[in-house]
């Protein structure tokens, strides 16, 4: 026994620590590391490709275009098929139809296999650090050594909710646009919508068949012609989209650093919904949502109302916190100049709203930006070369 006793007691001493226990870390050394394979970080992976750098592209999710396929059932895409396909691929629908949200997270995946792009899916990106003059790019027991890095995760990352959410009565159904789906998420009864753009809009649209709808918020404006007629789909789209949007309301333009801050602030005009098909739906329109009394939404005249649901379409935040750079100002937006960060030279940045234009965060601006971001990539690689 005594025997027995002490072989047990030398073979616990060898049990591994919590510590020893942990896989590995698997080290991987590549050029360039792509975060996102979305629209952007698929048009980055294009152009990269193309210049024969080695490049890998992380994707959170486990399907290639299921941050499209997690939208809203009935979303549709605000731009007809002639204006959302990405370089080098022609959309697969009329051109002057209006793409389901699945009918886009299927292109994009055909998208990147048709290219062979490298995109690893079900990689989380938990940490962008920098050692000398390699970045760190930390994604589960995966560390990526690199000397360029480019997050393309767009704007849309952190839902933004106001503080005083928290204060509305328990009773009420509250959640943000990023996780509507359908009239059946909600309770019975009336419904207030917190931010009247395009989302918010889209939709008040889409419950006001079942519910009575609220929409509270400054009208941001709109395109003042029917938006699928003839008139606006082969001239006021085009002259909207390619000219005013992708060349006018940019940062290089006098007329699109006055219009930044606004779009940054308020979002963009109303491209599909106007204001009277909002009305003809029984949409109630009211002020600003501006805090919480008695647990109902008050708004800015002091009016509450009694709803049973609160959707709060009232943006995103960037979500990028998990760079861990000095590369953010006191707003706490990314210090940068067309995807190009200031200070770090080898990171940037894609798909960010009004990272150059109005465009930027379309589908028909992700090829110019990152063309030109693949580009800065290319020439500090042949100036290292040499």
């Amino acid at each position: 026994m005594q025997l027995e006793a002490g072989a047990l007691q030398a073979a616990g001493s060898q049990v591994p620590s919590d510590e020893e226990r942990r896989p590995a870390l698997r080290e991987e050394h590549v050029d360039v590391v792509v975060i996102g394979a979305g629209q952007n970080g698929l048009s980055v992976g294009y152009h990269l490709a193309r210049k024969g750098v080695k490049f890998v592209i992380l994707e959170a999710r486990e399907r290639v275009g299921d941050i499209w396929r997690s939208r809203w059932d009935s979303l549709r895409l605000f731009t007809p098929a002639r204006f959302d396909a990405l370089i080098g691929m022609p959309f697969p629908a009329e051109r002057y139809s209006f793409p389901t949200k699945d009918d886009m997270a299927d292109y994009l995946e055909v998208y990147a296999k048709k290219f062979s792009l490298p995109v690893r899916t079900g990689f989380k990106v938990d940490e962008v650090t920098r050692s000398g003059d390699r970045y760190i790019v930390s994604a589960g027991q995966t560390r990526y050594v690199a000397g360029h890095v480019v997050a393309a995760a767009s704007s849309y990352q952190k839902p933004k909710i106001p503080d005083f959410a928290a204060s509305l009565d328990p009773s009420i159904r509250q959640f943000h646009s990023g996780v509507y789906k359908n009239p059946g998420q909600l309770n019975p009864g009336s419904v207030l919508l917190v931010g009247a753009s395009n989302s918010g809009a889209e939709i008040a649209m889409d419950l006001a068949a079942t519910h009575q709808v609220w929409l509270a918020g400054r009208h941001p404006g709109h395109i003042p012609v029917a938006y699928n007629g003839y008139f606006a789909m082969r001239l006021v789209l085009p002259v909207v989209l390619r000219i005013v949007f992708h060349r006018l309301l940019t940062v290089d333009t006098p007329m699109g650093r006055k219009a930044k801050p606004q779009q940054l602030s308020h979002g963009l005009p109303l491209i599909r919904v106007k204001p009277q098909d909002l009305d003809a739906a029984g949409v109630r329109r009211v002020s600003r949502v501006a805090g919480v009394r008695d647990g109902k939404p008050m708004l800015d005249d002091g009016q509450l109302l009694d709803v049973s649901n609160v959707i709060w379409c009232t943006g995103f935040r960037a979500g990028l916190d998990w760079i861990k750079l000095p590369i953010f100002d006191d707003s706490g937006r990314v210090k940068q100049y067309r995807g190009a960060v200031e200070g770090e030279p080898g990171l940037y940045v894609c798909g960010l709203h009004f990272q150059h234009s109005t465009s930027s965060t379309m589908i028909h601006g992700a090829a110019r930006d990152a063309g030109y971001v693949a580009d800065k990539i290319g020439e500090r690689m042949r100036a290292a070369a040499r």
